[in-house]
């Protein structure tokens, strides 16, 4: 083997054995970061969850895992899930009626401020919008810097 052969064949172990390396990736090193700080900022959630509270203003942070279809019935809610810990996952009922629509995708961190209505699944945040009538503290949904409220 000459001299060019057996560098190429170097080059070419150390490049496999570089791709067997099970190295973070850029998205997992993100996701860490986003689950330590919403373990932080999610405390009147689980708060609210432990003690099976509901009608509970609170606000929080979490990524959505789970895109689902709108709820035309009646005003119509933008649905879709949020881990907020390893133990909890919350439906988001955002009223498209009343805000617009968040543009989220799977794996996307949100912030939120809402209402909290517990069920044994992990609870329903909506009053994720304004307050027409001013009697009802207002809510949003922070996405990307936009707040959609």
């Amino acid at each position: 083997m000459n001299h060019a052969a057996k560098h190429l064949c170097y080059a070419l172990i150390l490049a496999f054995g570089l791709c067997a390396c099970n190295q973070p990736s850029a998205g997992n090193h993100q996701a860490a970061q986003a689950a330590k700080q919403t373990a932080t900022n999610n405390h009147s959630v689980e708060q609210a969850f432990a003690a099976k509270q509901s009608n509970v203003q609170v606000s929080g942070s979490g990524v959505v895992v789970k895109l689902l279809s709108d709820d035309n019935k009646g005003a119509k809610h933008q649905k879709f899930l949020v881990k907020i810990n390893p133990q909890q996952t919350l439906l988001f009922a955002h009223n498209i009626d009343l805000a617009p629509r968040v543009p989220v995708q799977t794996g996307d961190t949100i912030s939120f401020s809402g209402e909290y209505v517990y069920n044994p699944k992990g609870g329903v945040i909506h009053w994720t919008h304004h307050s027409p009538n001013g009697n009802h503290p207002g809510g949003w949904v922070m996405h990307n810097n936009e707040k959609y409220q």
